[in-house]
């Protein structure tokens, strides 16, 4: 056990997807993957959606792995696994909602349990289960790949009783089909709508936190990209070559280099920002001081003109008193 400083080191980025069916999930993972890797060969799809995913071969020859149920957490595992021994660089995982709510899957099992131990009830097997779905998730937590996981989304209600008694219930928008928690252990969750927009519902990046919805394109992945590959050395040279600009100018230009991610990044904004308006004052104050020097200049030289013109006035009329 060792306390040290907390530094910022490259890393693999882990992206949820949640949508309703025909939000554009699996399509907006395999852009933001090729936007990652730019290489189709290094991008796998767990695919557990009937093969939903091969309907997008048109756009790249990226590599799959078909699951079926029963959809155990094991299962899941097993193909991650494959995927990385296969030198993948990016897994998506399209989709979780079968580990957890599909035919063979956590609530299945738990199901399944119940009805064999009769002497037991569904919240006593969970100590059987909870374990299982849990090294799901420490497969993904600890891939040495990228990770996108897509999840469905379903209307979720809400039972409550009135002043007089009665039940009612509500809609109370739309749940994520999986373990309440798993967008814990995300790096960035984005939400599709069924016009394809997404937002942000968790963004550690500070790349897509409070901003308005967009489309996801192949850009969304190379500003991840960015974002991921920027460790300390990185940061350290980008923040050297802001503090060695010494006029707006240079900053220009050295805003015209650098990557998206930092454009986009609040720490640094905030040094460029101040940078800036160091540099634009002292310009400013440069500028001010050339202007009154040479304002006090030409009020010197005309001043001089006017003591030369009198003071050759004043000799010639000496000359000619003397003359006289």
């Amino acid at each position: 056990m060792k306390l040290q400083k907390a530094t910022r080191k490259k890393v693999k980025i882990r992206i949820g997807i949640s949508g309703v069916s025909g939000s554009g999930k699996t399509y907006s993972a395999l852009l933001i993957a090729h936007g990652i890797t730019n290489n189709w060969d290094k991008i796998a799809v767990i695919d557990s959606e009937n093969e939903s995913a091969s309907l997008y071969g048109d756009i790249g020859e990226f590599n799959t792995i078909q699951i079926c149920a029963p959809y155990t957490p094991e299962k899941y595992i097993q193909a991650i696994k494959i995927c990385e021994d296969a030198g993948m660089e990016l897994i998506i995982i399209d989709s979780i909602t079968h580990e957890w709510d599909g035919a063979g899957g956590c609530l299945n099992i738990i199901e399944e349990l119940t009805k064999k131990d009769v002497n037991h009830n569904s919240y006593t097997q969970w100590r059987f289960v909870t374990p299982r779905h849990q090294a799901f998730i420490d497969a993904i937590i600890q891939s040495k790949c990228h990770i996108i996981t897509t999840v469905r989304r379903k209307q979720d209600y809400q039972i409550y009783k009135n002043n007089e008694g009665k039940i009612s219930v509500t809609k109370a928008g739309l749940k994520e089909i999986t373990r309440d928690g798993f967008e814990y252990e995300l790096t960035i969750n984005l939400e599709l709508d069924q016009l394809h927009n997404a937002t942000s519902s968790k963004d550690r990046t500070g790349l897509f936190a409070n901003q308005p919805s967009f489309i996801i394109t192949e850009q969304t992945g190379k500003l991840i990209k960015d974002w991921c590959e920027l460790g300390i050395d990185e940061i350290k040279d980008y923040t050297d070559k802001l503090e060695s600009c010494t006029t707006v100018e240079e900053l220009k230009m050295f805003k015209s280099i650098l990557p998206d991610s930092l454009l986009k990044n609040e720490g640094f904004k905030k040094l460029a920002i101040e940078k800036y308006n160091q540099i634009n004052k002292q310009e400013q104050k440069e500028y001010l001081y050339k202007e009154n020097n040479e304002e006090y200049l030409t009020k010197y030289f005309e001043d001089v003109n006017i003591y030369n013109q009198n003071k050759m006035l004043t000799d010639e009329i000496t000359k000619k008193i003397q003359h006289n």
